[in-house]
């Protein structure tokens, strides 16, 4: 199968918001935003089954005064949540915000800075909003050259090292390798393996809701 294949979809597919918002919070209550694409968005799955809204299920029991907003599109690019990161951050007064794009730059073989400049205003802005910040990285497949790949991953890391966020390296690193874990496209995680995207992330967010 190939992590290649499962980034093409994340290109290809029809940008579509994640309808995942969770229901309307208690007064006061804090707001984790998460902006992604297909694969935050919950594509080919009810947005239930999707890894953001176990996220949320979690929090809802185990974190009081916490919610979480799903704002990812499938097909997002780092220029388009860099274009929305402003809107979004007004729209929901974010505690913490979560950063899982990039996948769709590598595919197109867009410049290295371009993408490195675009999470960069992200957390910039972010940050601005006083929000902590959860930066998640993606991989490139071997196919796009070992420059390219290197370069690619070193820009989550450094951008983290740099504005001090939480990093968490890879997305799928739970299911990068399992073919059983994806769908029939054999392109997107199944609902089955959500759950251990959930506790993947969970390792990285759960410090930052305190």
């Amino acid at each position: 199968m190939g992590l290649s294949l499962l980034l093409l979809v994340a290109l290809f597919a029809r940008p579509v918001a994640a309808q995942t918002a969770a229901a309307t919070p208690a007064k006061g209550a804090r707001t984790v935003l998460v902006m992604g694409d297909s694969l935050s968005a919950a594509y080919g799955l009810a947005p239930a089954q999707g890894w953001v809204s176990l996220t949320g299920e979690r929090i809802g029991k185990t974190k009081p005064g916490w919610r979480i907003v799903n704002a990812s599109i499938s097909g997002e690019t780092t220029a388009g949540g860099a274009a929305r990161i402003a809107a979004e951050l007004q729209r929901h007064r974010p505690a913490v915000v979560v950063i899982a794009l990039g996948a769709n730059d590598g595919l197109r073989g867009l410049p290295l800075a371009q993408t490195r400049a675009n999470l960069e205003k992200m957390i910039k802005a972010a940050q601005a909003g006083k929000a902590k910040v959860l930066l998640i990285g993606m991989r490139m497949p071997p196919n796009y050259g070992p420059e390219y790949t290197r370069g690619f991953e070193q820009n989550y890391s450094a951008l983290a090292g740099q504005y001090k966020t939480t990093l968490l390296p890879f997305l799928l690193e739970p299911i990068a390798l399992d073919r059983n874990a994806y769908q029939a496209d054999n392109l997107h995680p199944v609902a089955s393996a959500q759950p251990k995207l959930r506790d993947h992330v969970w390792k990285a967010l759960e410090p930052l809701l305190r």
